[in-house]
């Protein structure tokens, strides 16, 4: 297999070069902002900090990339991420409409913003992620660890968030209407101003949560 591809590169700081593939997959070039990689192969590719910053991924394949603390606030839409480490990663305002998250590293992550409708995230260990302010509407998210999570002002609206360990997570002004929480761990949870209306709560642990002004 070819992996020494030469292409075009339409970004800021790149003045359209021709720039060799492998020399992105190998973590040498750190500055793609706004880099035009639709349907690239990137599946391995060591891309750690990389700046990615309004570059058009959709249809990449980023499986087992290793993106830690990478900008990705790109258009990502239709990529693959199987299996990336993602730690770190900043995907906030990200398009992320049909793109793959199975079997991710995402610790500490940064979603803020993002368009993340319909996604599956579950059975992923994503303490700490920051979900402010996120479309996420009909997302899945079963059994997915989400300790001290910010899901504030985020929109919840038919997600399913069964079996999910929320514990300590924050939902100050987030739309949950119709979301599936049974058996969720909502322990010490923040649900201040929350909109919990039709909210499925079987089985859920919502011992020392504030439910001040939430509506339900």
């Amino acid at each position: 297999m070819n992996t020494s591809i030469q292409f075009k590169i339409f970004g800021k700081n790149t003045m359209n070069q021709t720039i060799n593939l492998d020399d992105i997959r190998n973590g040498k070039i750190k500055d793609l902002v706004g880099a035009n990689l639709v349907g690239v192969d990137l599946s391995g590719a060591n891309l750690i900090e990389v700046n990615l910053s309004q570059a058009n991924l959709q249809g990449a394949n980023l499986q087992g990339a290793n993106l830690q603390g990478a900008n990705l606030r790109a258009n990502l839409r239709g990529a693959d991420l199987t299996g990336a480490n993602l730690t770190n990663a900043d995907f906030r305002n990200a398009d992320l409409r049909g793109t793959i998250l199975l079997d991710i590293e995402g610790k500490n992550l940064s979603f803020a913003g993002a368009f993340l409708a319909g996604i599956v995230l579950s059975h992923l260990d994503l303490t700490g992620v920051d979900f402010r302010g996120c479309d996420l509407r009909g997302a899945t998210l079963v059994a997915t660890i989400l300790q001290q999570a910010d899901f504030s002002y985020a929109n919840l609206s038919g997600a399913d968030l069964s079996q999910a360990d929320l514990e300590e997570g924050i939902f100050q002004g987030t739309l949950l209407r119709g979301a599936n929480l049974n058996g969720a761990n909502l322990l010490c949870a923040h649900l201040e101003n929350a909109d919990l209306e039709g909210v499925g709560l079987q089985q859920t642990c919502i011992e020392g949560t504030p439910l001040q002004n939430s509506h339900t």
